[in-house]
């Protein structure tokens, strides 16, 4: 909620507020100026139907063949029924205050006001309350059951209270002028929701001084120090929101509800206990239909389902919380588009970086918490987000996850964890100048670790994981760059991407496109002006891929000739295996001399080059940039036929191997990135 003060001005009329509460969109918190004389103004101008909520709806219907002139009568013994575990309050019970917002949450059918219990025998005498006015028939089925949603949760109190908005009681108001009205009567949490605390300028200290960051707050998440830098601070604030908010929505999954509207307008943060509210469960739904708890095939089918919609909605308010500027409508619904066309969340960074790029207002803060722990916030916001309901994670899962347990915190990672944490840091480690020896030797020793692990060897895993396009980041071959060279023609390489197509589903035929773009500096002043001329390398292929083994060389120091064993590479490998942090997670005991991969067996290779105007028009100088392209790009892109195996694939990571032995590490991109910027 988002109440705004209004001072004391004249009496508005009744056509007016109505009128307000009909055109104010999400975002618009107008300050009302009200003053209240024992009651509130009817917004809607609709007929009075009796409405009951869920068990409530029989009764409706077998009544609906009594008149219009009896249905308030029917309401008030429905209500009086159904609601007796609350309180039902009169408007005499409380002194409204100035303080009220219209169309909250995007519903202008309510109408939200401050209020405190002046009625000296109430047991929440002279506390502060909130009064939310339900106009509409659909608002009306919200608060009701919201009420009824209680009966189920009252059972475990504290934990009700600690992390769902309490719900006090109501007002009944009697119908006039053709309408009714219906008043929710709940706790007071705060007057600002989440989203609100995100988009404040020095949101971060002030969210800090409510949740009263003390010590034993501090241990809670793990961290052994305070302050700091503003990500790490971030980064504990999100850890400490991320669990409550888990705790909260697993509270609600454990007792057969599905909160199904959570966002960050729903979700505020008490100054009082400093928990996460999940909001009136006003739109809670049952995971059985029948209401017994049933183990049949499509009861634990709608569990999954609901459950999983639940899970995506933390994942979209985790995202938001990390990376501020995903709140802009705008950005979110491109975020949102990559989700909807089916792309797998596990490719979110490569999305990001391409929306946002480098020059973000917020900074780079959400990319570097997401990147920490071996980018462990990307892991599990691609298992939050997942494309298929059954992938993704659950609350008691996401509360284990190391993104949102601290450093002190003894977390055993999983087999999915570990590579994930391998082909994160080989990125992180490939988007810096690579110029030194020890840089290119951890990140070979990196992928090596990814190949020994590799999840999908068998021919058949390739074929559904391999098509799709994916972006070269590092080989471990020879590079040749601009530097300390004085060639023919100066090209600045781009982007390469392979393209990896199936041409039929029963063969195991596939084609491959690599894709160069690069730009041709003219003149001398290149080192300081990259505008050059633009152009585009094809390389066509296909392959035919079969089951094949990986093979090990070694290079004999005596005879000077290659023999096949264990190199001195893997022999590192070995040693880095025995130890104790690595043997149980190793899948074999000694270390191979082979490992199976994905055999490439290539045909014939089809080379197209494409340049601007003017450099079109000269052979001489296509020729040099031709020759410039094959110095500095990997041979293996250049001909594709030098590509032997494959040796390790996920849905986001992949790694070819030459026959010369240079390994090249890909990520996963998308075909059409234009639609997203």
């Amino acid at each position: 909620m988002a109440l705004c003060r209004s001072g004391p001005n004249p009496l508005l009329e009744s056509n007016s507020l109505a009128y307000l509460a009909q055109n104010l969109s999400t975002r618009l918190i107008v300050p009302v100026p009200l003053r209240f004389a024992g009651q509130f103004f009817n917004l809607g101008r609709r007929k009075y139907k009796g409405v009951c909520c869920s068990s409530l709806r029989k009764a409706a219907s077998a009544s609906s063949v009594e008149s219009q002139e009896d249905a308030p009568s029917t309401f008030s013994v429905c209500l009086e029924e159904e609601l007796d575990h609350v309180i039902q309050f009169k408007m005499s019970d409380f002194k409204i205050l100035d303080h009220v917002s219209i169309g909250l949450g995007g519903r202008a059918d309510e109408v939200v006001f401050e209020g405190k219990v002046k009625d000296s025998g109430s047991p929440l005498y002279n506390s502060r309350v909130v009064l939310r006015q339900l106009s509409s028939a659909q608002a009306q089925r919200r608060g009701k059951r919201a009420i009824e949603v209680l009966k189920k949760l009252v059972r475990r109190k504290l934990l009700y209270h600690s992390y769902s908005m309490q719900v006090h009681g109501y007002i009944s108001l009697p119908a006039t002028g053709g309408s009714g009205s219906f008043i929710l009567v709940h706790g007071y949490h705060g007057s600002f929701s989440l989203r609100h605390w995100l988009q404040q300028s020095d949101w971060l200290p002030t969210l800090e001084a409510t949740l009263a960051l003390d010590e034993e707050s501090v241990r809670r998440v793990g961290e052994d120090t305070t302050g700091g830098p503003a990500v790490s601070r971030q980064l504990r604030l999100t850890r400490i929101l991320m669990r409550d908010l888990l705790i909260g929505v697993n509270y609600l999954h454990s007792h057969g509800l599905a909160h199904t509207e959570l966002r960050l307008e729903n979700v505020h943060i008490s100054p009082i206990d400093r928990h996460i509210k999940v909001g009136i469960l006003g739109n809670a739904a049952d995971f059985y239909e029948d209401g017994s708890n049933s183990d049949s095939m499509d009861s634990m089918d709608r569990r999954q389902m609901m459950i999983a919609f639940d899970m995506r909605c933390v994942g979209f308010i985790m995202v938001k919380m990390v990376m501020r500027e995903l709140i802009d409508p705008l950005i979110f619904s491109k975020f949102k588009t990559f989700l909807t066309k089916g792309y797998d969340p596990s490719c979110l960074r490569e999305l990001m970086l391409e929306i946002l790029g480098r020059s973000s207002p917020y900074g780079n803060a959400g990319f570097q918490i997401l990147d920490r722990n071996w980018g462990a916030g990307w892991h599990l916001l691609s298992l939050l987000l997942a494309t298929k309901s059954s992938k993704r994670i659950s609350c008691l899962d996401a509360l284990r996850h190391p993104f949102l347990c601290g450093p002190r915190w003894r977390v055993v990672p999983s087999m999915d964890i570990i590579r994930w944490g391998l082909g994160s840091t080989a990125m992180r480690i490939s988007e810096e100048y690579i110029y030194r020896q020890p840089q290119r030797s951890r990140l070979a020793h990196f992928i090596d670790l990814m190949e020994m692990l590799n999840p999908h060897p068998k021919p058949k895993n390739w074929l559904e994981l391999l098509p799709g396009k994916w972006r070269l980041l590092y080989c471990t071959g020879k590079h040749v760059g601009l530097t300390l060279r004085q060639p023919p023609a100066r090209v600045l390489i781009g982007d390469v991407h392979l393209t990896v197509r199936r041409a039929s589903k029963l063969k195991a035929n596939l084609s491959f496109v690599s894709d160069i773009g690069f730009s041709v500096l003219i003149g001398q002043d290149w080192p300081h002006d990259k505008a050059g001329k633009s152009g585009r390398l094809q390389v066509n292929s296909s392959f035919v891929l079969t089951a094949g083994r990986r093979l090990y060389l070694k290079q004999d120091k005596t005879t000077e000739k290659f023999y096949f064993g264990p190199s001195s590479n893997e022999e590192a490998l070995a040693q880095k295996f025995t130890d104790k942090k690595w043997r149980k997670i190793v899948p074999f005991k000694e270390l191979p001399s082979c490992l199976p991969a994905a055999k490439l067996a290539s045909s014939d290779i089809d080379v197209t080059m494409s340049l601007d105007d003017p450099l079109n028009e000269n052979i001489d100088t296509a020729r040099n940039v031709l020759q410039e392209l094959r110095t500095q790009v990997p041979p293996e892109i250049f001909d594709l036929s030098k590509l032997v195996c494959g040796t390790y694939v996920d849905s986001r990571m992949l790694v070819l191997r030459g026959v010369n032995g240079s390994a090249l590490l890909f990520t996963r991109s998308f075909v059409d990135r234009n639609s997203f910027r």
